[in-house]
């Protein structure tokens, strides 16, 4: 099904309402128009010829929307891989990452028809496949070498010149350069400057000791999203100030940013419609019929902070009833609670949604990342939400169906 959102709504309340009422909620609305912004927006504020890496993980949903947008994509699974075989992204702009890679993995992206933009090193057994496979497939592999921030990624810096060493004398690697990336939600300026202040010294260090000159450096800088009320901040003035300090860095090679959660947050919405409304010792419950098992905002606390959500409809109701301002009606609180068994599915306490009734539609901003694809979606075998895509032109089309979770936990008869 395919339904066209005038112009002049946008993902407005109009545009939204109209879409839960075609497709029906729980689903997701991932508008590639605010996308495309969001990234024209990225690279207004970075330097000129810093690229853009988008991490799949974050949406995979929008990725054809992405894919003539961003340099390159991060395939960190081998389903992601198979996802963008099947989505057609061009060989030449995947990097094939992962803490984890078996040699199947490593097959299938030697067997595309070119290279891929690089295979991510993450300990020396992992140089060790991937060398002995792109010897078996006769081919010379683009590497990139992940620099640990001191967990379980990566290596360290002694361990990483190893590797160089090795890969600068081995006929089917093309050492390509550095990897790091150390979490996400970074708001500090001065750890950002920090780390690639380490970066530059390690570029410098391995061109000192092996007279080599790094090509490249993928760096994730993990930028933070507004998310909750009283989180807001300069993000322009946060962005020129990342940008003067990769300026800064002696090293001269190509910067790749690898931005997921920043690139695709603001471009999604959550519509879950109320199914039921009561009050119970005093307090206010609206039970929707999503819940957790769809929504991931970071750090999975949306109930002890105010997540952005706003109600669509009054369930039909004609706006001359709509609740008086500064009536009580008008300044009711709700704890907005999922359909799933537990006390812990609170989507938000103590929302001021005036007026809210069962049947109403509500809208949660920021989830166009990690929300689709991170979560508890198989808990209580309920269906996963729909997923729909308005494409630049303003037409919704169905991306995915409701897809029921039961067979996926039904024991073998």
């Amino acid at each position: 099904m395919n339904v066209t959102v005038p112009a002049g709504l946008g993902m407005d309340d109009a545009g939204l309402l109209r879409l839960a009422r075609d497709f029906g909620t729980p689903s997701y609305v991932f508008d590639a128009r605010v996308l495309a912004d969001r990234v024209a927006y990225l690279r207004e504020m970075l330097p000129e010829g810093v690229g853009l890496c988008f991490a799949m993980k974050a949406n995979t949903f929008v990725l054809p929307e992405l894919v003539s947008l961003v340099d390159r994509i991060e395939a960190c699974s081998p389903g992601e891989l198979r996802i963008c075989e099947r989505m057609q992204v061009p060989a030449g702009a995947v990097v094939v990452s992962g803490v984890y890679k078996d040699a199947q993995t490593v097959d299938a992206a030697l067997r595309w028809p070119e290279m891929p933009a690089a295979v991510t090193v993450e300990s020396r057994a992992q140089m060790d496949l991937v060398l002995d496979r792109a010897r078996a497939h006769g081919a010379r592999v683009p590497l990139l070498l992940r620099l640990t921030s001191g967990n379980q990624f990566g290596v360290d810096a002694g361990e990483l010149k190893q590797l160089a060493r090795r890969a600068l004398d081995d006929p089917h690697a093309d050492l390509r350069g550095v990897q790091f990336f150390s979490g996400t939600q970074k708001t500090s300026l001065k750890r950002i400057g920090r780390e690639l202040s380490r970066v530059d010294r390690l570029l410098s260090e391995m061109a000192d000791e092996l007279g080599w000159e790094a090509p490249e450096f993928e760096y994730g800088p993990g930028l933070p999203v507004a998310y909750f009320a009283g989180d807001e901040f300069d993000e322009t003035a946060f962005l020129a100030e990342l940008a003067g300090l990769l300026e800064g860095m002696a090293w001269r090679g190509h910067v790749t940013l690898e931005v997921g959660r920043s690139m695709v947050a603001s471009c999604g919405t959550y519509l879950t419609r109320v199914e039921d409304a009561k009050e119970n010792a005093g307090a206010r419950y609206a039970i929707v019929d999503g819940g957790m098992h769809h929504l991931a905002y970071y750090g999975q606390s949306m109930a002890m902070r105010q997540p952005p959500c706003r109600l669509l409809s009054q369930a039909g109701a004609p706006a001359d009833e709509a609740p008086a301002a500064g009536s009580d009606l008008a300044s009711e609180a709700w704890n907005i609670c999922g359909s799933l068994c537990t006390a812990n599915d609170l989507l938000a306490k103590q929302m001021p949604l005036a007026g809210l009734r069962a049947g109403d539609v509500l809208a949660f901003g920021a989830a166009g990342a990690y929300c689709a694809t991170e979560g508890i979606s198989l808990f209580l075998s309920r269906d996963l939400p729909r997923v729909l895509v308005v494409d630049r032109s303003g037409e919704a089309r169905l991306m995915r169906d409701a897809l029921p979770t039961d067979p996926l936990n039904s024991p073998t008869p």
